[in-house]
């Protein structure tokens, strides 16, 4: 697997291998953590490395990648992040904002490494 765009961040806690990732605290710094809510701004996935907290871990922003399973989803599902940064399927809701990580490129069920396209973005229903 070729990805497209790697970036190295610092994290602000450890980070597994394959979880969703975002910004820890946007406002002051570009450090990282896993990602812990839908609501979450995703901005890719660790790698197969991981990182410890107060390292470095590299996150792939854009391509494919591959993310740990957290549910149950169908090839071209989009995904989001459940509490633990696997990747579960987006479902949109009536007045909330979710962010979108990408979309499988592949079946798979809880506990499985897909592969995915990195795809940020953000999804809410009127």
């Amino acid at each position: 697997m070729i990805p497209t765009f790697i970036r190295s961040y610092i994290t602000t806690a450890d980070v597994a291998a394959f979880k969703f990732v975002k910004f820890s605290d946007a406002a002051a710094s570009k450090k990282v953590a896993t990602a812990s809510a839908a609501t979450d701004p995703i901005i890719g996935a660790s790698d197969s490395q991981g990182g410890s907290s107060g390292n470095t871990v590299d996150v792939i922003r854009r391509g494919l990648a591959q993310v740990t399973l957290g549910g149950t989803v169908a090839a071209g599902d989009p995904l989001t992040s459940d509490a633990s940064g696997n990747a579960i399927k987006l479902v949109a809701a009536s007045g909330v904002i979710k962010r979108l990580g990408g979309f499988a490129e592949e079946p798979g069920v809880a506990g499985d490494v897909i592969d995915f396209m990195v795809a940020d973005g953000i999804v809410q229903l009127p």
